[in-house]
C-alpha cells in the first residue's frame, strides 16, 4: 500500500471551474509524489484556522510535503514589508507555520519546497531577505546549478555534488534558524538546501516537481520522502 503523503493545500480565492474558493495542490507536485510511490492527498486548511485538531489530523499521514507559494508575511520574522513583498496570504501563513511546528514536534518526515523552506527557517527562529537582487545567478523563473556539501544527507539522496534545478523565487534565507544546517548553495551563495539536525526534515529552495519526470536528482527527492514515509509508518 502506498504511504499517504499530505500535500499542504494552497487556498485560491477563485477557480475557473468552481463558483467558490478552493483548496489546491499543483498537479506536478502530486504527479511527482505518485511517480515516486506515494499517494498524494491534498491537506485542507480549515477556514476557522488550524485549531487544536491539527496535530491529530496530520498524524493520519505518513509524511508531509510543504509546497511553495506566495511570499511569507515579514511580520513573522520581525520586519516591515519590502515594496517587492507581494501576494501575502495571512491564512496560508498561519496554516503553513502551524503545520511546520506540528511536524517538528511529531517527528514526521517532511520535504519542504521553496516557500516551504523559508517557512521552516522562520519557524526555527531565522529570517528572510525579502527581495534578493539577482547578480550572477538568476533565481526567478530560471534554471541554475546548485553545489551540495559532500557527505550531507542531500548528497546521499541525489548521489551527485552538483546539478541543475528549476527555480522561481525572489526571497531567500538570511539569518539561519536554530537546528538547521546549510548543505547546498547556488553559485552566488544563496542557500538552496537546509537539513534539520534532529527532525526528519529536508528543505530545498528550488522546485523539484518541475523536472521530476526527466531529472533523476529531482525524482530522488520525492523517492526519498516516500522511503522515509514508509519507515515512519512501519515504526508506528
Amino acid at each position: 500500500m502506498r504511504p499517504l503523503i499530505a500535500v499542504i493545500g494552497r487556498r485560491a480565492a477563485t477557480v475557473p471551474i468552481l463558483r467558490f474558493s478552493a483548496t489546491l495542490a499543483a498537479m506536478a507536485m502530486c504527479e511527482a509524489v505518485y511517480a515516486a510511490g506515494g499517494e498524494p492527498v491534498v491537506f485542507h486548511g480549515l477556514a476557522a484556522g488550524p485549531g487544536d485538531e491539527l496535530a491529530g489530523r496530520l498524524a493520519r499521514f505518513d509524511a508531509v510535503l510543504m509546497p511553495g507559494g506566495a511570499d511569507l508575511g515579514p511580520e513573522h520574522y520581525g520586519q516591515q514589508p519590502h515594496p517587492e513583498t507581494v501576494l501575502v496570504v495571512p491564512f496560508q501563513d498561519t496554516l503553513d507555520l502551524e503545520v511546520t511546528r506540528a511536524v517538528l514536534r511529531s517527528g514526521q518526515p517532511m520535504l519542504a519546497i521553496c516557500r516551504g523552506m523559508q517557512v521552516l527557517n522562520v519557524v526555527c527562529g531565522g529570517s528572510l531577505v525579502q527581495h534578493h537582487e539577482e547578480s550572477t545567478v538568476r533565481h526567478r523563473n530560471a534554471i541554475h546549478e546548485v553545489a551540495l556539501t559532500p557527505g550531507s544527507r542531500i548528497h546521499g539522496i541525489v548521489g551527485v555534488e552538483r546539478f541543475p534545478v528549476s527555480s522561481y523565487h525572489h526571497q531567500v534565507l538570511d539569518r539561519l534558524g536554530d537546528g538547521l544546517t546549510v548543505t547546498a548553495v547556488a553559485d552566488d551563495g544563496v542557500v538552496e538546501v537546509v537539513e534539520h539536525e534532529s527532525a526528519d526534515v529536508i528543505a530545498v529552495q528550488w522546485h523539484p516537481e518541475d523536472l521530476h519526470a526527466t531529472s533523476a536528482t529531482d525524482h530522488a527527492l520525492f523517492a526519498d520522502l516516500v522511503t522515509r514515509a514508509d519507515a515512519h509508518r512501519s515504526a508506528r
